[in-house]
């Protein structure tokens, strides 16, 4: 019967390397949609920017538009109306030759043209200031122009280095990523080496698992004395992690508490969520007092509802009691 039982646990066995892989591919996938999305973010941020300014800008050229077709017609009409006044003095110019004779009539004549030149020359003051007004209209469109140019030359830089930043970003969080995967293979090998092949502690997928009986009691949070060794050679093994992972590297090692299906409910656990908190809170307390900085510890429970066998019966029930450890990404 031994036998059977410890040939089931090593065909399990099998399958970590699969599932380690499978997990990292996972956080790989992950990683570049959240590195995609970020530099989404800032696109979007930057071309909003962009559009705003891009709109105003065609708004205040509309604008000078409307008022340069404006002056442009009122030049038209002083135009004609010099043109009007010239044809005007013509006419008077050739009254005049026609009445040179009377003196009395000639005079009338010398204040007619008289009149009509100061019209003249009142219309061509006018033109004079629309012309300049329509000059300065142009410089304006001139440097509008050349503001839009640069605008829409700094959205292209932008872009450009928002997408060098993406591939930069990218590259280094991939670097990250293996990194930690390395270390996290080298951390489980050294449990395995440190733990033995002993059936209640064992690999499963990126965690190691402990049956919960070889840690608490039924019902209880409290560290069992016999379980303090084992935590102990698991403390000593985190502590040297954490002297050779880099300082730049962010991670964590998770604690999940986890119970069966059988409800619980005590004064001190009114429910398994309550039971497996605690449990995964034991452990990490206790790793502290070994040493361990808090910064790389997370205790998390999952009461009943993340099983690891569907089955109902003894043997499927202590297989879901236990305490995982998981290295991750903080």
């Amino acid at each position: 019967m031994a036998l059977s039982k410890r040939g089931r646990d090593r065909a399990v066995d099998y399958w970590p390397g699969f599932v380690d892989a499978l997990s990292t591919l996972l956080l790989v996938f992950t990683f570049l949609l959240s590195v995609f999305v970020i530099a989404q973010f800032f696109l979007t941020q930057e071309i909003t920017g962009k559009e705003n300014i891009l709109s105003r800008l065609t708004a205040q050229i509309k604008q000078l538009s409307e008022l340069l077709s404006l002056e442009r017609a009122n030049s038209t009409s002083l135009e004609d109306q010099m043109a009007a006044l010239r044809a005007n003095l013509k006419s008077a110019e050739g009254e005049r030759d026609r009445l040179r004779q009377g003196e009395g009539g000639d005079k009338v004549l010398s204040t007619q043209l008289e009149n009509e030149r100061d019209l003249n020359q009142r219309a061509a003051s006018q033109v004079e200031i629309l012309n300049r007004q329509i000059a300065a209209l142009r410089r304006q469109l001139a440097a509008i122009q050349e503001a839009l140019d640069a605008s829409e030359q700094r959205n292209k830089d932008s872009q450009t280095k928002i997408a060098d930043l993406g591939q930069r970003l990218n590259l280094a969080l991939a670097q990250r990523v293996q990194e930690l995967t390395r270390y996290r293979s080298e951390f489980f090998g050294r449990l395995r080496e440190i733990l033995g092949n002993r059936p209640d502690i064992r690999v499963v997928g990126d965690r190691f698992v402990f049956q919960s009986e070889v840690l608490f009691d039924a019902g209880s949070a409290a560290l069992r004395p016999e379980a303090l060794p084992a935590l102990d050679k698991v403390s000593d093994a985190l502590r040297n992690l954490e002297k050779n992972i880099p300082a730049d590297i962010a991670w964590i090692v998770r604690i999940d508490g986890h119970t069966d299906v059988r409800p619980i409910s005590t004064a001190q656990f009114p429910s398994n969520w309550e039971l497996s908190s605690a449990r995964a809170t034991s452990v990490v307390q206790y790793m502290i007092s070994k040493g361990i900085s808090p910064q790389h510890l997370v205790a998390a429970g999952f009461g009943e509802f993340q099983p690891l066998d569907a089955g109902t019966s003894e043997e499927a029930l202590r297989r879901n009691r236990r305490i995982e450890l998981k290295l991750t990404e903080r």
